[in-house]
């Protein structure tokens, strides 16, 4: 499967909601799914984090108009961070403070949107 297929996958799935009382994915359970993803990174083992740049604020604005719905209809929202030009995206699952499967399908779902 190439990085596009890998992409296409993740961003067909559905994200699933935490309950809470779920362990954050470990590193080996992370490393997988990150590869799946294009130039996102995990940070301090926590959150998942990518930047995005934009010939405008009005295109940024737009962009992160489409990943607020997307975060909708998943019912999994993001920190979205805009500024001219640029927007970055921060993504973890608060019900236990670090990364479930789900945040990387959404990661998937917002690169789908671009």
């Amino acid at each position: 499967m190439d990085a596009d297929e890998s992409l296409c996958a993740l961003a067909d799935r559905e994200c699933v909601p935490c309950r809470g009382g779920v362990p954050p994915l470990t590193e080996e359970e992370r490393a997988p799914l990150l590869k799946q993803l294009s130039e996102w990174r995990v940070v301090d083992g926590h959150h998942l984090e990518k930047s995005y740049a934009f010939p405008d604020f009005a295109s940024a604005l737009a962009f992160v108009n489409r990943v607020g719905d997307v975060a909708e209809k998943s019912g999994h929202h993001p920190d979205l961070h805009l500024a001219w030009g640029r927007v970055r995206i921060e993504i973890w699952t608060h019900k236990i403070n670090g990364l479930t499967e789900s945040d990387f399908i959404l990661a998937a779902k917002c690169d789908a949107v671009l």
